[in-house]
């Protein structure tokens, strides 16, 4: 089977954002029958890549996430094999342009040696030891200090390791329960999400992202979970309304939920200053600080999801710094270490701290932690990985990269098939719609945003699809020269698709 039908079977599957319309289609109904029927006749598509792989993966033994159960019988996954900067090499040697860092992560690229350096000698001198039971390790006290420090949007106190942002997360949960228990507030247990929010797939993350495709078969939402409405202004504001009328409306929403619930039941609103996998979606002017002002003023913690946005993303060190969040608590991953090992952690306010602090005397201990918690390794190439963006002054390099970017892929946003571009700093999301409006999805079974998806691939550069909303997040080390790859591919692609998108529409007269 070739690349590009492989990879157009591969992201159709893979959807994990709902396009909340009235026609509440989802791609997720799409099987590859109907998927092949309708690309088979795509001239780019007759060169069979497959025939001629020797090395092909088809059947592997990965029980592999967000992947359906056909596609690792019947297609070849795509094996990357190395990595060299803004760069990507399949185990056959092409090679792509990795346009979403990995999976948001590899901020500093594929190949930074100042990071393998300092995970070689860190497996050289002390591998691995836990920090349960007051026992640590000076890589994992020196990296907390160094977050205490960097972080400046509000006051932070502790530092809680973890292994990714969904432990993080998972976290969160533990920490705020234990929070208001110790505080005789045994009813303050509820958390409040966005729509279309995604903190991974965790306990609270996959209940919080009012995704269907991360609720089915887990028992989810959890029932601790409430939502509030998704802050795409594109997509939902009524005719007329403003940014500012439109976030008014979403916090006046918010304050209507908790008096419905009851503010006694509510212990914490969790968001991520950039929305990622729901669609990069950037808050409306005033948001986060109306939003804000309700929570505070019936005793809500703040949880800042700085997965994806922290460490430069935005063109700020934290989206908190960006749109002047202060939250309570905060949780961090992926740019940590610019994933080269798994690496996450809570930032937690004296407030909370104190309490848990309180709290855990009278106990004898407090009871959460996981075994690779402050990892030796780890927390040594993320103290690395913070040095570098200190002595790089990463910030300004996003900031002097970021308009290249954001003005060379919004300049297609007039193509017709194109309802919106939106992001900001190095995040972008371009959204599909027929007639340019949120009202008017393509039909889900012409899988729109993964034939973009496939003939990005076909053209050397890797893309997020999830229905019909592509994501970008490119490593923060990206050129000039690569952003003007990245813009042509994109243009080739999105041309491809233009003319994709009118011959179905031929079709279906």
């Amino acid at each position: 089977m070739n690349r590009l039908l492989q990879s157009t079977l591969r992201n159709a599957t893979q959807a994990t954002f709902v396009k909340e319309v009235s026609s509440r289609r989802s791609l997720q109904n799409l099987q590859a029958p109907i998927l092949f029927k309708w690309n088979s006749t795509e001239a780019s598509a007759q060169k069979d890549v497959s025939s001629t792989d020797n090395k092909g993966f088809k059947g592997h033994d990965m029980l592999a996430p967000f992947t359906a159960g056909w596609q690792t019988t019947d297609l070849n996954p795509l094996v990357i094999e190395k990595s060299e900067g803004s760069y990507v090499y399949d185990h056959n040697g092409k090679k792509y342009l990795d346009s979403l860092a990995g999976l948001w992560c590899t901020a500093l690229g594929g190949n930074e040696p100042r990071l393998i350096a300092a995970a070689t000698k860190q497996l050289n001198t002390l591998p691995f030891y836990h920090s349960f039971w007051n026992r640590t390790t000076k890589p994992s006290l020196d990296l907390a200090k160094e977050l205490l420090e960097v972080f400046t949007a509000n006051k932070m106190a502790k530092v809680f390791f973890t292994n990714s942002g969904s432990e993080a997360n998972d976290s969160q949960v533990k920490l705020v329960w234990y929070y208001n228990n110790a505080l005789g507030r045994p009813n303050k247990k509820k958390f409040i999400a966005r729509a279309k929010s995604y903190h991974g797939s965790t306990l609270i993350s996959a209940s919080l992202s009012g995704l269907p495709a991360l609720h089915q078969k887990f028992d989810l939402p959890a029932p601790f979970v409430l939502h509030t409405d998704c802050p795409h202004y594109w997509r939902y504001h009524l005719p007329g309304e403003t940014e500012e009328e439109f976030s008014s409306r979403m916090a006046k929403n918010l304050e209507d939920l908790i008096l419905k619930e009851g503010p006694e039941t509510i212990a914490a609103f969790i968001a991520e200053p950039v929305m990622g996998a729901g669609g990069v979606i950037p808050p409306p002017a005033t948001y986060f600080d109306k939003i804000q002002a309700v929570v505070k003023k019936y005793d809500i913690l703040f949880i800042a999801d700085e997965v994806i946005c922290a460490f430069g993303r935005l063109g700020s060190m934290f989206g908190c710094d960006k749109y002047n969040i202060k939250p309570d608590l905060v949780s961090l991953a992926k740019a940590l270490s610019s994933a080269y090992v798994p690496i996450g952690a809570v930032l937690v306010s004296p407030e909370i701290n104190d309490v848990i602090y309180s709290q855990s005397n009278k106990l004898g201990t407090f009871s959460h932690g996981f075994t690779y918690s402050g990892h030796p390794v780890s927390c040594a190439v993320a103290l690395e990985a913070l040095k570098i963006y200190k002595e790089r002054n990463i910030v300004e390099k996003v900031n002097s990269i970021a308009p290249k970017f954001q003005e060379g892929v919004k300049a297609f946003s007039n193509s017709p098939i194109v309802g919106e571009i939106r992001g900001t700093g190095l995040i972008l999301g371009t959204e599909f719609a027929n007639n340019k409006s949120p009202d008017d999805p393509f039909p889900a079974e012409w899988g729109v945003g993964s034939y973009f998806g496939a003939q990005c691939e076909k053209n050397g550069m890797l893309v997020r699809v999830a229905g019909d909303n592509i994501m970008m997040s490119p490593p923060f080390i990206m050129t000039p020269g690569e952003v003007d790859e990245l813009t042509s591919i994109y243009g080739k692609a999105l041309k491809a698709t233009e003319e994709r998108v009118e011959e179905l529409k031929s079709q279906k007269k």
